[in-house]
């Protein structure tokens, strides 16, 4: 068996050889604003993208919600554009645009011809300084992204406990803030708020406009100078400072009771260091051990806990490491019938235990890395996917080197390196561990 595993291995390496570099060609305009060109000339497409250094967690106290309220109102109109004038005319032309805000960044995006690049290029910079609100626009806009909390939110227990534990993780950090907002604070979102939000981080020197596909990086320069060009550098734009969290010194635990609860289950996560740019190792450690750990069918925890003894019907460990503050590393068990959650989170701890005395499995990590390498080459199936990597990695502090050497870095992680950061990670007093559970049942 481990010659066979080990010449499927060794097939697997020649069909993934190591990762050509991405066609990738940056420059800054006068304005400040970074410009990043991914060529990818398999069909005449191009993926345009906007990516703004204000996320949810750039927001001012009091109003949280605002960003991704602010990414619903772009879509009102301009001084130029009526309401619903500019996904219109994205459909007119035969493509397809949306939006999407996180901690970090909110993005906007379409996907269109490769000729349509500049007509592209011409509504984004117009929504960048000449948006127009009204006291309509706000109160519709507030409302969906209302409805949307309560769609989204407020109709889903595992997302108020997901919410609550978040809150219970990061003290002082706004990543426990909601990127949707706490909803009394969204109700209070008005015109001056989002005007003050989009005036102080909608600017070019905060922006980075992303173009991947079927495109020559002189003419993407060519259309941006015309385009983005003229529009004139935020002189009072801010430095990018969050409060941090303090310290964790004791283990943190909470249990959330909801009636609808159909499946309890216990989660546990741990405050983690994000990717860091030249100093990537720490996290692909993580990012490693997340996969041992509980990243598939023969990770540690399924093997353990489902299959040998058989009391989960469900496990994983998650890791966002593309943050640009300390991020987390989490746990999830959804015990077997019979099984209660304090048996299933005893489960998980002795398996925890186990794996720090007895070590990573070289060939399961053999196994995890080339999975990885796999999953590296397919993701550059997708000019889509391409953008979204380079958008993610530059809004949250990292450059396009740090991503062209990520591959790499994840293939030289080593048994050591990985149990190094499980040591580091893995103490219970820097802990927060939540209960998902049904109405308690009185007698």
């Amino acid at each position: 068996m481990l010659r066979l595993t080990a010449f499927v291995l060794a097939l697997y390496a020649l069909a993934f050889p190591a990762l050509a570099r991405d066609n990738v060609t940056s420059f800054s305009l006068d304005n400040g604003m970074d410009v990043v060109v991914i060529e990818d000339h398999r069909a005449s497409v191009v993926v345009h993208m906007v990516w703004y250094r204000a996320g949810s967690a750039d927001e001012p106290p009091g109003s949280s919600g605002v960003a991704h309220f602010l990414e619903h109102l772009l879509f009102r109109g301009t001084e130029n554009l009526a309401p619903g004038e500019f996904s219109s005319t994205v459909a007119r032309n035969g493509g397809s645009d949306n939006a999407f805000t996180s901690y970090d960044y909110t993005a906007y995006y379409q996907r269109v011809a490769a000729d349509r690049l500049g007509l592209m290029m011409q509504m984004e910079a117009d929504r960048m300084v000449n948006l127009k609100l009204t006291e309509s626009d706000v109160s519709t806009e507030r409302e969906v992204i209302i409805e949307e909390r309560n769609q989204r939110v407020e109709n889903d227990p595992s997302a108020l406990f997901r919410e609550q534990k978040n809150a219970a993780q990061y003290l002082n950090h706004r990543y426990g803030v909601p990127i949707i907002g706490w909803r009394h604070e969204m109700e209070a979102l008005d015109q001056a708020k989002a005007r003050a939000f989009y005036d102080r981080y909608y600017s070019p020197n905060n922006a980075i406009l992303i173009v991947a596909g079927d495109v020559q990086p002189d003419e993407v320069r060519a259309l941006a100078e015309k385009h983005y060009g003229p529009i004139p550098a935020n002189p009072d734009l801010p430095e990018r400072a969050r409060p941090q969290e303090p310290p964790q010194m004791a283990e943190r635990r909470m249990v959330f009771r909801d009636a609808r609860v159909a499946q309890p289950y216990v989660s546990r996560s741990y405050l983690a260091p994000e990717r860091d740019s030249g100093a990537q190792e720490r996290a692909a450690a993580l990012e490693t051990l997340s996969e041992i750990l509980g990243g598939g069918a023969t990770s540690v925890l399924n093997e353990t806990l489902q299959f040998d003894q058989k009391v989960a019907v469900f496990t994983g460990a998650y890791y966002g490491g593309t943050s640009l503050d300390d991020t987390d590393f989490s746990f999830i068990v959804v015990p077997a019938p019979g099984v209660t959650l304090e048996q299933a989170e005893a489960a998980l701890d002795e398996t925890l235990a186990t794996f720090l005395e007895t070590g990573v499995d070289s060939e399961q990590l053999e196994r995890i890395k080339m999975q990885m390498r796999a999953s590296q080459v397919y993701g550059r199936d997708s000019v889509e996917s391409l953008a979204n990597r380079y958008g993610r990695a530059l809004t949250q502090g990292l450059t396009i080197e740090d991503v062209h050497d990520w591959p790499d870095i994840l293939q030289s992680v080593t048994a050591k390196d990985v149990m190094a950061a499980a040591r580091d990670l893995l103490d219970r007093r820097r802990s927060v561990t939540g209960y998902l559970m049904g109405e308690e049942v009185t007698q």
